[in-house]
């Protein structure tokens, strides 16, 4: 605890000392012919490089996303992998123009340290692994449990949270890296390892023998994960949040990699707005008419990069549950382009 709020504070000065974002975030980015993205590095699904240091995954793809956006090129992105300790600092200090890390959206993160969460991109919850030896069937099993945890985490304070509430002896043991985490629960130093749900099932995949470990069904606390951009260019921030909410209206629409050049002749006045053959909508966020277009052709709608990095295309194999989209049993909304 006293380590967060150490880093919590480190970040904060490191904040003052720099100031608010100068409002032409994008002209920057512009200049420099690419974005600089703070990424994981670590999580399958979500944000990893493989042998060759090509990156794949959700956050991944918001990423080049937004590169699309701008450059028409999905390409012109450097992932740059931060810890969770230094994710918060490297986007203050401008070290990287978005963090896109499974981060999760908090009222402190969002007030005291100079940053604007952007919107959304996944809904997620903490919960724990077990090996299935142990025979726990149940996160209220793990009284006087050794938990392996990841340092400077919202994961570190619900597991102290959920232990106290339930009245139950906690062990943390508290590393500076999920891998470094995952790595003492795999040679049994810990009795469970606890993040965030979805990271449980990558990283089970990490595991030489997954299919002895087991996710329990506790759900412990609500983790929306998304962007954060710095406080001080509401242009910037517009254009990290519209992003999204193009990828979902494109998923909503029926707006795919497959039928793109053939939506792009539709009537439809919602489809004729967010293509861009109808208005000047790019235009007012400092793109171009075709934003959404580029989006669609070079990286997809939300629904095409979910199921690819973490559903049913993919090895994780998630459900969409809460991200399907609002009018298919989820609450992935968002405001219509107008």
């Amino acid at each position: 605890m006293k380590q967060i709020a150490q880093a919590l504070f480190a970040a904060a000065v490191a904040f003052t000392a720099v100031g608010s974002a100068d409002a032409a975030t994008l002209d920057t980015v512009k200049q420099r012919g690419v974005l600089n993205c703070g990424a994981n590095g670590q999580l399958p699904g979500f944000g990893l490089p493989d042998s060759q240091g090509n990156w794949t995954g959700l956050d991944v793809d918001y990423c080049r996303a937004i590169a699309a956006a701008i450059f028409n090129d999905a390409a012109k992105v450097k992932f740059v992998a931060l810890t969770a300790r230094d994710r918060f600092t490297s986007l203050q200090t401008g070290d990287v123009d978005v963090l896109v890390r499974n981060t999760t959206w908090t009222s402190s993160r969002d007030t005291q340290l100079g940053l604007n969460a952007t919107g959304i991109n996944y809904y997620d919850g903490q919960g724990f692994m077990v090996r299935k030896s142990l025979k726990v069937n149940s996160a209220l099993e793990l009284n006087d449990a050794a938990i392996c945890v990841q340092q400077g985490t919202t994961t570190e304070l619900n597991l102290a949270d959920y232990f106290r509430a339930n009245r139950m002896r906690l062990k943390s043991v508290i590393f500076a890296t999920l891998d470094e985490a995952l790595k003492a629960y795999e040679t049994s130093r810990c009795d469970a390892f606890t993040t965030d749900a979805s990271g449980l099932y990558s990283t089970r995949l990490k595991l030489a023998k997954s299919d002895d470990h087991v996710v329990l069904p506790e759900i412990i606390s609500k983790e929306p994960l998304g962007p954060f951009v710095r406080h001080g260019d509401d242009q910037w921030f517009d254009i990290v949040k519209w992003v999204h909410f193009a990828m979902l209206n494109a998923e909503e629409l029926n707006v795919n990699q497959k039928n793109l050049e053939e939506q792009m002749k539709s009537d439809n006045p919602e489809i004729k707005r967010l293509l861009g053959t109808e208005g000047n909508f790019g235009e007012q966020l400092g793109l171009t008419k075709d934003w959404v277009y580029r989006i669609v052709k070079l990286v997809g709608n939300y629904g095409e990069s979910f199921e690819r990095n973490v559903g049913q295309g993919s090895p994780l194999k998630v459900a969409r549950g809460l991200n399907a989209l609002w009018n298919k049993g989820g609450v992935q909304y968002a405001p219509p382009v107008r």
